[in-house]
């Protein structure tokens, strides 16, 4: 099998990963890909969201299966550009279409969706600049925190969760009428506050059958004990202890089965990795959020828990016989702590030389924002730089290996929590 992943991530870096310790694997691209995942593929440097050049390179390059890391392409439609040429029925990509891809596009989309299937979440109301005075009349009915989301994709920013009335009204204003988020923002979802522990599960599916991945929580804010900004993620660990067999078997009745019974049922054709952001209220599943895609930093932990073949489960999607593949789980803990540049989320600087990085017995390091200069050194190049996983017979263990390998690595500035998992213990 010929591979594309498109995405330059920690995210695609672990599917990389994976994929390349496949028996079925003949070669492996990553466009465009970062300082780490040359080791186990090539890089393309190309523009994911051009679409012709994404197709005229597979149709070179014999490519037979396409995986999509981040959301955006999905949202604009790259399915449904591969979908509309004959000369690329045959190349498989691993990701919904434009409308099934709605389910992370569009917060009102997917709450209405989830109404009309049953499936369990907080109660909300959307509004617009034209009935913005509806909002407020809605708001003053909620409770605090009062959760405000921007309807489109906000790389990560666009959900504020606020104590006071009068801020909650005024960032109301500013994401409808002042354009906060942009166009993500034209459309806001006002809903309740839950309060619970989350808990990130994951399925690939081929619109009929699906297999659940492991699950796993992560850490969204910049300080410790979840304090400070939000990020794009400091950290996960997986299995989840509370995630149990009668949780799972909620999740499962009460939110993955309506799912991909209703997409189904709407003949909205899903094919590809599902993420399921739940809220565990009192022993019971709500759903805070889908993405069409996995999760970053929980691909991270999740991929290093599947023993069984990454590439067999796409074959299986390709063939349209996903339900009668195997999926095995590896029992182990795994943890991530992802290490990050100085000031992220918000001002940071690029280009800082890494020290220390080498091929770790205990770790494996996924780079997230990295690049390489002309001599070969690899140079921080984003906010999130590397995700150190490691595999323990506990999470202690992992935990414990991870920030031994953590401390090991060094660049100008550097930061990571140092609370990871501890709220699992």
């Amino acid at each position: 099998m010929n591979l594309l992943i498109l995405g330059s991530g920690g995210r695609e870096h672990a599917i990389a990963w994976k994929s390349a310790q496949s028996s079925h694997l003949s070669k492996l691209f990553i466009a465009p890909g970062n300082a780490g995942t040359k080791s186990v593929g090539t890089n393309v440097d190309m523009d994911i969201n051009d679409f012709k050049s994404v197709a005229e390179f597979a149709l070179e390059n014999k490519i037979d299966v396409i995986v999509v890391g981040p959301e955006e392409p999905l949202v604009n439609g790259i399915v449904d550009y591969f979908d509309s040429r004959e000369d690329l029925s045959k190349i498989t990509l691993i990701g919904p279409n434009k409308e099934a891809a709605q389910l992370e596009g569009s917060k009102d989309f997917s709450k209405k969706f989830m109404a009309r299937h049953n499936i369990p979440t907080a109660k909300y109301a959307t509004f617009t600049k034209d009935n913005i005075n509806d909002g407020y009349g809605y708001l003053e009915l909620m409770k605090p925190p009062y959760v405000l989301k921007a309807d489109g994709l906000a790389a990560g920013k666009g959900v504020l969760i606020l104590e006071d009335l009068k801020e909650a009204k005024s960032e109301l204003k500013k994401m409808l009428t002042g354009s906060k988020f942009g166009k993500a923002s034209s459309k806001v979802v006002i809903e309740q506050f839950l309060k619970g522990v989350e808990v990130s599960v994951f399925v690939i599916s081929d619109g009929t059958h699906y297999k659940i991945l492991p699950e796993a929580k992560d850490y969204k804010r910049i300080g410790a004990n979840d304090t400070g900004l939000n990020t794009g993620g400091m950290g996960a660990v997986s299995p989840v202890p509370f995630a149990n067999r009668e949780f799972m078997d909620k999740v499962d009745n009460q939110v993955i089965i309506p799912t991909i019974k209703g997409l189904k049922k709407e003949g909205i054709h899903y094919s590809g990795f599902i993420f399921f952001g739940i809220i565990n209220v009192k022993g019971d599943p709500y759903v805070i959020e889908y993405n069409c895609r996995l999760g970053d930093p929980e691909t991270e932990v999740v991929m290093p828990r599947i023993k069984s073949d990454l590439l067999d489960l796409f074959d299986g999607i390709a063939s349209g016989t996903l339900g009668e593949r195997d999926i095995e789980i590896d029992p182990r803990s795994a943890a991530t702590i992802m290490m990050v540049s100085g000031g992220y989320p918000e001002a940071y600087e690029k280009g800082k030389q890494i020290m220390g990085l080498k091929d770790f017995e205990k770790s494996v390091v996924f780079h997230a924002g990295t690049t390489e200069n002309e001599e070969g050194a690899v140079l921080t190049n984003g906010g999130r730089v590397l995700a150190v996983t490691s595999y323990g017979r506990d999470l202690v263990k992992a935990l414990k290996k991870s920030y031994e390998t953590v401390d090991s690595i060094s660049f100008d500035d550097a930061n990571y929590r140092k609370d990871i998992g501890f709220d699992l213990l």
